[in-house]
C-alpha cells in the first residue's frame, strides 16, 4: 500500500512539475457568464492536450478572416464557441448577432521563422470576447515563456519578440498587450463594446477542416452556429484579400484593408466620427474616403499636406503619410501597432497614384 501511494504521488508530481499540462488535457468547455473570469486560460478548456498546440475542444470551431487587422505582423489563430442549442444570427452588413454565452477566442503568436512554421512559434496572448447577458466583455490572457499557460491580465504589458520574416530578415519588437480599457478603442460602436471582425463579407472564404475544404459559412450553419444564412450572398458579399491581386482590383483591395484596419474608428458610429473620414465599403461618397477632403484637425500629423487623399499624388496625401509613421503623435491607426505595415502602405500609395 505504501509503494502504491508513493507511485501515485510520483505520477501526480510528474504531471504537475514536468509536463504541467495534465490539468488541461481533458474537460468540457466551461463558461459561466454570471461568474468572474477565470484567472487561468486553461480553466475554460477551450483546447485539448498541451495548451500551446491550440487543439480545439468539442464545439470550439476555428475560423479565419479574408483581410485581417494588422498587429505588428503577429499571426492569429481564431476560434469561436457557443453554448449548446444557440447560434449566431445572419447579418448581411454588420458583425453577426451572437447569443449570450458566445466566446470569440483570438490567439496572437509569431512563428520563429515565417518561412517555415515547423520551426515553432511563440504565443504571446489570447484575447477573449465574452457575450454576457447585458454586454460584451473583453479579457486578455498573457502567456508565460514556457508556453504552458495564459494568465488574466487587465493592466497590459510589453513582450519582447524576435522572428525571421518571409524575406529571411531578422526582426524584433516590443509587442503591446493592451489593458482592458484600450480594447474599447477599437471595439466601439456608439461607445458600446462589440466584435468587429466576424462579418459575413470578411468570413466568406474556404477553410480547411479535418474533413476537407469548405466555405466556413456553410460549416457554421452545419454545426448549428449560424441561422438565417443566405447562401446566395456568397457570390456578391465578399471582401477582397488586401494582399492577393487575384481577389480584386487595387482599389478593392485598398478599401478592404482600410475598412478592416481603420473603419472601426472611422465610421459614423465610431470614436473618430467627427473626422468626416468614413472608411466602410458602404460609403460611396469619394470625400468620405478622404478624396480632396481637408482634415478636421491634424497639426503636424498632416505632414504639411492639405488633403487626406490627393488623386494621383500619394506624396501629397495625408492618409499614407500617417500610415507610414511610427511616431505616436502622427501614426494611424494610433492603437494596436508600433511598426509600419510596409506592404499595406505601398498598396494605399498605389491606389492613390492610379486614382483619376
Amino acid at each position: 500500500m505504501k509503494k502504491l501511494t508513493i507511485s501515485l504521488f510520483i505520477i501526480s508530481f510528474t504531471c504537475l512539475v514536468i509536463f504541467n499540462q495534465c490539468k488541461i488535457s481533458n474537460g468540457k468547455v466551461t463558461v459561466d457568464v454570471d461568474a468572474k473570469p477565470f484567472e487561468k486560460l486553461s480553466e475554460y478548456h477551450f483546447f485539448k492536450g498541451n495548451l500551446k498546440d491550440l487543439i480545439p475542444n468539442d464545439k470550439v470551431l476555428p475560423y479565419d478572416l479574408i483581410t485581417t487587422l494588422f498587429s505588428d505582423y503577429a499571426k492569429k489563430a481564431r476560434f469561436v464557441w457557443m453554448p449548446e442549442g444557440t447560434s449566431a444570427k445572419y447579418n448581411k452588413t454588420a458583425a453577426l448577432d451572437f447569443p449570450v454565452g458566445t466566446v470569440l477566442i483570438k490567439n496572437f503568436y509569431y512563428s520563429n521563422d515565417f518561412r517555415d512554421d515547423a520551426k515553432g512559434r511563440k504565443i504571446l496572448e489570447t484575447r477573449l470576447l465574452v457575450r454576457r447577458k447585458d454586454k460584451w466583455d473583453a479579457l486578455d490572457y498573457e502567456w508565460n515563456d514556457d508556453q504552458t499557460e495564459g494568465t488574466l491580465n487587465i493592466v497590459g504589458d510589453d513582450k519582447k519578440v524576435d522572428w525571421i520574416n518571409a524575406h529571411g530578415v531578422q526582426n524584433h519588437t516590443n509587442f503591446l498587450i493592451p489593458n482592458k480599457n484600450q480594447c474599447k478603442g477599437c471595439h466601439s460602436f456608439n461607445e458600446t463594446l462589440i466584435p468587429i471582425g466576424p462579418k459575413i463579407r470578411n468570413m466568406n472564404r474556404d477553410v480547411i477542416y479535418a474533413e476537407g475544404k469548405k466555405n466556413q459559412l456553410d460549416k457554421w450553419r452545419e454545426v448549428g452556429y449560424l441561422t438565417g444564412y443566405n447562401k446566395a450572398d456568397n457570390k456578391t458579399n465578399k471582401l477582397a484579400q488586401w494582399d492577393d491581386p487575384t481577389t480584386g482590383t487595387v482599389e478593392e483591395r485598398a478599401k478592404a484593408y482600410l475598412e478592416v484596419n481603420c473603419s472601426n474608428c472611422h465610421r459614423k458610429e465610431g470614436p473618430a466620427n467627427t473626422s468626416g473620414l468614413y472608411l466602410l465599403l458602404s460609403e460611396k461618397n469619394p470625400e468620405s474616403w478622404g478624396v480632396m477632403k481637408s482634415p478636421v484637425a491634424a497639426g503636424r500629423a498632416s505632414g504639411n499636406s492639405l488633403y487626406d487623399v490627393v488623386p494621383g499624388k500619394p506624396e501629397e496625401s495625408i492618409l499614407p503619410y500617417r500610415m507610414n509613421s511610427a511616431d505616436p503623435e502622427i501614426m494611424m491607426p494610433e492603437l494596436g501597432r508600433r511598426l509600419i505595415h510596409v506592404e499595406a502602405v505601398a498598396l494605399i500609395k498605389q491606389w492613390i497614384a492610379e486614382m483619376k
